[in-house]
């Protein structure tokens, strides 16, 4: 094994990173997306599309296996994790136009901009979700409601990032307020969501609650980041606003888990959930369309569970698989009730439902995410005392009053 990976170039112990290991490990992959990403929109490639992805993939291993700017840290550096989700995501990504035989087309551009082969294999590579491309067929896109005048657009999208950062700085404040890093002696890096001091309905009822928080938590960062990014392209890249249509819509309005997984949270993991799992799973098996809604959210597992794993190695993979497989038993338990009944899901019985499943099978979820510590970084309310302060003295009431009540229950 070891002559394998000195062939490959790979070293045995990590290095702490310098100019040299950055152009000679880091850089090859990352300059092979634009360069997969350029064949996989230009006629007769896919023999070398084939040819070249086994040489992506080495080269993203070789970055991650011989770099580390962690060492002698208990816990990896940001440039670490964001390192890793990185050459994952080139190596999924790659494999993804690998498999497609035809060149992708993409059909909206910036208005009266002539078609750039570079142009559109940026886009290729930005563009997660692929809105206005051919292999995003079936996409939902969420109905515009922004101003559509272009400064308006900007001004609005500027203020929502604002808007969605604030909110993010105040829920993380909170709930890390009831669940601070280090206080659970078993999870020195981390935390826990489930109180060991309540009794077993209460501890899941306020995991519950924080887990709703944390999903409120997660919306407004995604959120946040994707309004930054909607203003550099506008601004920098020259795009339109069409192009960067909404990521979310009112998730927190979903009447069922179908609606609120297909339509209502952002899609930008779809393609590869359905590459990597759902379509896989749907031709060797016999089930169809239970086989394509298990092997998306199964998927989705593995890739959150990357995404832990590179925070920290430490963390059971149970968290993600059991959490995202009991929503994929929720979606098909809605499949079964149309199939018997003739109805769908829906209504205030189906919000109640959702949000209730939700809340129940997220915590394992957040759960996973909250033990590796990511959130125990600060954030710009951080920094704003008296808005700091307001949080948490609200949290610490109620978290005093909620454990108040449950010893005199």
């Amino acid at each position: 094994m070891s002559a394998i990976l000195g062939v490959l170039g790979i070293t045995s112990t990590k290095r702490p990173v310098d100019v040299l290991i950055v152009v000679s490990y880091i850089l090859p992959p990352i300059l092979c997306y634009p360069l997969v990403a350029v064949l996989a929109i230009t006629p007769r490639t896919h023999a070398i599309r084939v040819a070249i992805w086994p040489i992506v993939t080495l080269l993203a291993l070789r970055a991650v296996v011989s770099e580390n700017v962690s060492i002698g840290k208990s816990r990896p550096e940001a440039f670490d994790t964001a390192l890793r989700i990185l050459m994952f995501t080139i190596v999924v990504r790659t494999f993804e136009w690998t498999l497609a035989k035809e060149p992708l087309v993409r059909h909206l551009r910036p208005a009266n901009r002539a078609p750039s082969t570079l142009m559109d294999a940026l886009d290729l590579i930005s563009n997660l979700r692929g809105h206005g491309w051919n292999w995003s067929r079936g996409l939902y896109v969420p109905r515009e409601t922004r101003p559509t005048h272009r400064t308006l657009f900007l001004v609005y999208t500027c203020l929502s990032t604002i808007a969605h950062a604030s909110l993010f700085g105040i829920l993380h404040r909170a709930i890390l307020t009831c669940c601070p890093v280090g206080a659970i002696v078993a999870i020195p890096d981390g935390s826990t969501l489930f109180d060991p001091t309540l009794p077993f309905p209460a501890r899941y009822l306020r995991s519950s609650i924080l887990t709703l928080c944390a999903g409120f938590m997660s919306y407004a960062m995604l959120q946040a980041g994707y309004d930054a990014c909607t203003v550099l392209a506008l601004v920098v890249l020259g795009q339109d606003p069409a192009q960067w249509p909404p990521a979310f819509d009112a998730p927190w309005r979903a009447t069922s888990l179908s609606v609120f997984w297909s339509r209502r949270w952002h899609q930008w993991g779809r393609q590869t959930f359905l590459v990597f799992g759902g379509y896989p799973l749907a031709a060797v098996t016999v089930f169809g369309r239970l086989g394509m809604v298990i092997g998306a959210f199964m998927a989705s597992a593995a890739l959150h569970d990357v995404m832990i794993l590179s925070l920290d190695s430490r963390i059971e993979m149970w968290w993600m698989v059991v959490g995202f497989g009991m929503m994929a038993f929720g979606v098909l338990i809605e499949n079964a009730f149309r199939e018997v009944t003739g109805w769908r899901v829906g209504g205030v019985v189906g919000w109640i439902w959702t949000m209730t499943w939700l809340a129940l099978w997220g915590s394992l979820i957040m759960e996973g995410f909250w033990r590796t510590g990511i959130f125990g970084y600060g954030t710009l309310i951080d920094w704003v005392s008296p808005v700091r302060v307001l949080v948490e003295r609200l949290v610490v009431d109620f978290d005093g009053w909620f454990h108040a009540i449950e010893r005199e229950g």
